[in-house]
C-alpha cells in the first residue's frame, strides 16, 4: 500500500512508507469500524463454543461465505434461548478487528432466532418493561415451605406435566395433598385462565405453594406464560410460586417472575417436597445421636458420683448415692421409652397418611363397587347420559374384569 503523502512515481525505496503489521491492522480496523455502523446480520451458526469465561464464540455463515462472531458474557446473560450449531439467527452488532489475530469479526450485541421475529421482539420488550417495574427483583422472592401439606397446581388436566407432577410428589412425599386448577396452557384465552387460577388460589389461601407450568413446545406454544397478565399474577401472588414451563432450555417471563424456576415439571415436583425416605433416615440418625449424647452425659455423671462416693466426706452416705444412681437409671429408661413411643407415633401417622393416599387410587375406588363406562369405539369415558343413545355399545370396567353392553334406552335426570 502506497502512502498518499509520498510520490507514487518515485521508485526509490527510501521514498516509500513502510508499515509495521500492527499499524496496518490498526488502520484497517479504523476503516472498517468507521465505515460500518451497527447493523443486523442474518446467518446460520456454526462452530459454536461457550467458553468457561462466559463468552460465546461462533461463526455466522450462508451458502457463500462466513464471518467469525463473539458475544461477550455481559450481553448473553439475559438471552432466552441457547445458541447451537445449525440454528438460523439474526444478530445485531458491529464490525471490528481483532488486532492480535489479524482478522475481522462481528461483535454481537443481541441475538435472536430467525423466523420468530416479532414474537421474540415482543418478548424482549415486555421483559424490559416488567424488569424496570421491579417484578423480577431477587429480594422480593419468597421462600418455599419445607413441608407443604397442600400443593396447588395450575396446568392442563390432560398433559404429561400433571402426570409427572402427581407421580413424583406421591412417591417422594405421600402426605402432601394435590389441588389441581385445570386450565388451557396454549391458544386463545389460555393466559386469562392461568392468571385467574393463580388469583383464585390466593383468594382462598388453601394451599401452601403453587406450581405453574406445562410441558415443552415452541415459543408460540409457550407464549401464554409470556403474557403480561400471567406474569403479573405470579409476581403479585402471596403464595410462593414455582414456574415449571417447558424443558431446561426453554425460558419464559413467568420464570423470571416466579419465586423459583424449575427446568421441568418433574424437577418442580422434586423441589417442592422432601423425600420421605431421606426424612426417616435423618430422624433415625438424630435419634441415635441423641441417645449416644445422653448416654455419654449419664456416664459422665456416674463417674462424678463414683468419685464423690469414694471421697472421705461421703463414705458414710453411700446408700444415698446408690439411690440417686437408681433414679438416674430409671430416668434413662423413661427417656429412651419416650423417644421410642414418639417414633412409633410418627411412623403410625405416616402409615395412616399413606393409607389415605392409597385409598384414593382409582383401583381402590373400583373395588368399592364403582365402575367406569366408556364408548366402545372411541374409549372415551361417559359422564353424562346425554352422551349415549339407544343401540349404542359401551364397555363397563369394574375392579375385576369388564363387560360390553348395548343401550336399549337412555334417561336424563
Amino acid at each position: 500500500m502506497i502512502d498518499p503523502l509520498t510520490d507514487m512515481h518515485d521508485d526509490k525505496p527510501s521514498a516509500r512508507r513502510v508499515y509495521r503489521v500492527s499499524e496496518l491492522t490498526r488502520r484497517i480496523r479504523g476503516v472498517l469500524e468507521e465505515t460500518f455502523d451497527e447493523i443486523w446480520l442474518e446467518g446460520e451458526i456454526s462452530n459454536f463454543t461457550a467458553h468457561r469465561s462466559g463468552h460465546f464464540y461462533f461463526s455466522l455463515k450462508d451458502s457463500e461465505s462466513q464471518i467469525s462472531c463473539v458475544m461477550w458474557r455481559g450481553r448473553n446473560l439475559s438471552m432466552v434461548f441457547r445458541p447451537a450449531d445449525g440454528m438460523k439467527v439474526v444478530a445485531f452488532g458491529r464490525i471490528t478487528v481483532y488486532e492480535q489475530g489479524g482478522r475481522y469479526q462481528f461483535d454481537v450485541m443481541q441475538l435472536r432466532p430467525a423466523g420468530i421475529g416479532d414474537l421474540q421482539a415482543a418478548f424482549e420488550a415486555l421483559k424490559r418493561k416488567l424488569d424496570a417495574e421491579g417484578l423480577f427483583r431477587q429480594e422480593i422472592k419468597k421462600p418455599l415451605p419445607e413441608f407443604p401439606e397442600r400443593i396447588g397446581i395450575v396446568t392442563s388436566p390432560t398433559g404429561a406435566a400433571i402426570q409427572d407432577l402427581v407421580s413424583v410428589i406421591s412417591r417422594r412425599y405421600p402426605p402432601a395433598q394435590i389441588v389441581l386448577a385445570p386450565v388451557r396452557v396454549q391458544g386463545d384465552f389460555a393466559s386469562e385462565e392461568i392468571a385467574r387460577a393463580i388469583r383464585q388460589f390466593n383468594a382462598f389461601q388453601e394451599v401452601d405453594v403453587l406450581i405453574v407450568g406445562r410441558g415443552g413446545g415452541s415459543l408460540e406454544d409457550l407464549w401464554a406464560f409470556n403474557e403480561e397478565s400471567v406474569v403479573r399474577a405470579i409476581a403479585e401472588s402471596e403464595i410462593p410460586v414455582i414456574s415449571a414451563v417447558g424443558h431446561e432450555i426453554d425460558f419464559t417471563l413467568s420464570d423470571f417472575a416466579a419465586d423459583l424456576r424449575a427446568p421441568t415439571p418433574s424437577a418442580a415436583a422434586e423441589l417442592v417436597v422432601p423425600d420421605q425416605n431421606e426424612l426417616m433416615t435423618a430422624i433415625k440418625h438424630l435419634s441415635l445421636r441423641l441417645q449416644q449424647n445422653f448416654s455419654g452425659l449419664l456416664n459422665g455423671y456416674a463417674s462424678q458420683l463414683d468419685s464423690i462416693r469414694n471421697s472421705y466426706v461421703f463414705r458414710d452416705v453411700s446408700s444415698r448415692i446408690r439411690e440417686y444412681e437408681m433414679r438416674l437409671d430409671e430416668n434413662e429408661r423413661r427417656f429412651i421409652s419416650a423417644m421410642e413411643q414418639n417414633l412409633d407415633v410418627r411412623n403410625l401417622n405416616l402409615s395412616v397418611l399413606r393409607g389415605k393416599l392409597q385409598a384414593m387410587h382409582p383401583e381402590q375406588i373400583l373395588k368399592r363397587g364403582y365402575s367406569i363406562t366408556r364408548h366402545k369405539n372411541t374409549g372415551e369415558v361417559i359422564r353424562d347420559a346425554s352422551e349415549i343413545h339407544a343401540d349404542a355399545e359401551v364397555i363397563t370396567q369394574m375392579a375385576w374384569g369388564k363387560f360390553m353392553s348395548t343401550i336399549q334406552s337412555e334417561q336424563e335426570e
